[in-house]
């Protein structure tokens, strides 16, 4: 075929782009609308997709219109739809329509903010933000661009962890000489801290047997103990170890315990250790003034990290990180290769982000979270956070009521740990296969999704309440079908 009779391809053509953008747009506004109409947690087997989909690729191009039957037919089945408001599984991951907004328009300008001079704005919105989100918390000066730290919007805790802990590690082995020494380094966390900093300390070289978890109970209602993390610290410095960096949690995943930041904060001022803090659930809470106390010694912490995209309506990703020394993170973490050497990068008044972040390449995320601010103001983002804690409040009503069902430990936030009581269940070792059944007769009902921990030995059922869309309603429903499926399951026993 002839180039002159051949079409011309325009794969970024203004006008198919507002076409096909409002028919994505509808077909999205299409599916919050349904939402409800869907089982929660999907129930394809391994492998579906593979028997729907030819397994090459299309020669011609197609018409969106085919492609978004097939994302309604093929795709849809396969999600997990994490923004029901019968989602109750896992720490939320918020969407609001600020969010998809900040969202559109950062893959929309599509730019590569890895330095200051390859979009100014985006290096210095991010900055302000950071500062914005800083003062919301009420975090020290110290972490603050407008004092004398700085954050960093990264995609995930993983990822800050990774970047807190390998600054923490080039430190120490500066100060005592060497790589050789990484052997020696310990890291310190609970057995409720998430299995993410596991991971991070493994990935910066940490060995393995050198990450202690300290044991947690129901009397400290699973935070962790400063006395035994004292003796812990002591017991590797005698042994020829070097204590390094220790995790405080605010909001554990499996039960929502807070570390005791400040008494945390002076053994590690004591004995020299990075303290870090992890508020990545629960931080969004903060924002409000009688939830503020739970930040309370955040002083004595080196950094900080918390998820907008989990509870402060931020479409995913989004992860701030303040750090209160940011030349450590970019001692560790910067690249100086000649194709990204220019003026601004050698001025102190530019923040180069592509130092304080593992890739090269980053997102315009700042955008998204400043939209979202901007759009819901102080006073909706505290409304959104206490409406959550209140239908909390009232699903743990619901199991204080009910003599077959006990609450494991004390809620803090939005999450509740409740069982069937182990003498319902006719005895404690059979207790936990009971609530196993409990949770997979809930979930495969499709009507909610619900999830589980291991909390001192004891299998609890978590209710995490605070998917955008959810309201009191959709609360009393899933406590209507837990006794339900409990009642059945009961008889049954």
């Amino acid at each position: 075929m002839g180039s002159a009779s051949r079409k011309t391809f325009l794969p970024l053509d203004p006008v198919s782009f507002t076409n096909e953008s409002k028919a994505v747009i509808d077909f999205i506004a299409d599916y919050y609308e349904n939402i409800e109409k869907y089982p929660v947690q999907s129930s394809v087997e391994p492998g579906y997709l593979s028997a729907r989909f030819p397994d090459s690729v299309p020669y011609c191009p197609e018409p969106l219109e085919d492609i978004l039957k097939d994302v309604n037919d093929c795709i849809i089945p396969g999600l997990t739809h994490w923004q029901s408001p019968n989602f109750f599984a896992y720490f939320q991951a918020n969407a609001s329509t600020a969010g998809f907004l900040g969202e559109m328009l950062c893959s929309g300008f599509n730019v590569v903010g890895f330095n200051w001079i390859s979009s100014p704005a985006a290096t210095e919105l991010e900055s302000i933000v950071l500062d914005w989100m800083g003062k919301l918390l009420k975090l020290p000066s110290s972490f603050l661009f407008a004092g004398t730290g700085g954050g960093v919007l990264h995609g995930s805790t993983c990822e800050a962890a990774v970047c807190v802990l390998a600054a923490a590690r080039d430190k120490a082995l500066k100060e005592l000489g060497g790589w050789e020494h990484i052997t020696k380094l310990v890291v310190y966390a609970s057995d409720q801290t998430h299995f993410t900093f596991q991971k991070a300390a493994k990935l910066v070289g940490i060995p393995p047997s050198n990450f202690r978890l300290i044991e947690t109970s129901f009397s400290t209602e699973f935070s962790m103990s400063p006395e035994m993390v004292r003796s812990a610290i002591e017991d590797d410095i005698k042994s020829g170890l070097v204590p390094l960096f220790l995790c405080a949690t605010m909001g554990t995943t499996p039960t929502g315990a807070v570390d005791p930041i400040a008494e945390l904060g002076k053994v590690t001022t004591e004995f020299k250790l990075w303290l870090h803090i992890d508020a990545a659930y629960a931080g969004s809470a903060c924002i409000c003034p009688e939830l503020r106390h739970y930040l309370d010694g955040v002083e004595l912490a080196n950094s900080i990290s918390m998820n907008p995209h989990k509870w402060f309506l931020t479409n995913m990703d989004c992860c701030c990180l303040w750090i209160k020394e940011p030349n450590l993170l970019t001692d560790s973490l910067t690249s100086d290769p000649e194709i990204l050497r220019n003026k601004a990068s050698k001025s102190r008044a530019v923040v180069d982000y592509k130092d304080w972040q593992i890739a090269l390449s980053r997102r315009f995320r700042a955008l998204k979270l400043w939209i979202v601010i901007r759009r819901h103001g102080l006073a909706n983002l505290m409304y959104h956070i206490r409406s959550h804690i209140e239908m909390a409040k009232r699903f743990e009503a619901f199991v204080r009521k009910d003599e077959r069902f006990e609450l494991v430990v004390p809620r803090k936030f939005a999450l509740v740990c409740f069982r069937l009581k182990p003498e319902a269940a006719a005895a404690e070792e059979e207790g936990g296969e009971l609530n196993r059944k409990l949770v997979e007769a809930i979930n495969s009902s499709g009507r909610a999704l619900v999830s589980h921990a291991v909390a001192g030995g004891i299998y609890v059922i978590r209710c995490a309440i605070g998917t955008t869309l959810t309201q009191q309603h959709h609360v009393d429903a899933l406590w209507k079908l837990i006794q339900e499926k409990a009642q059945a399951l009961l008889i049954n026993n």
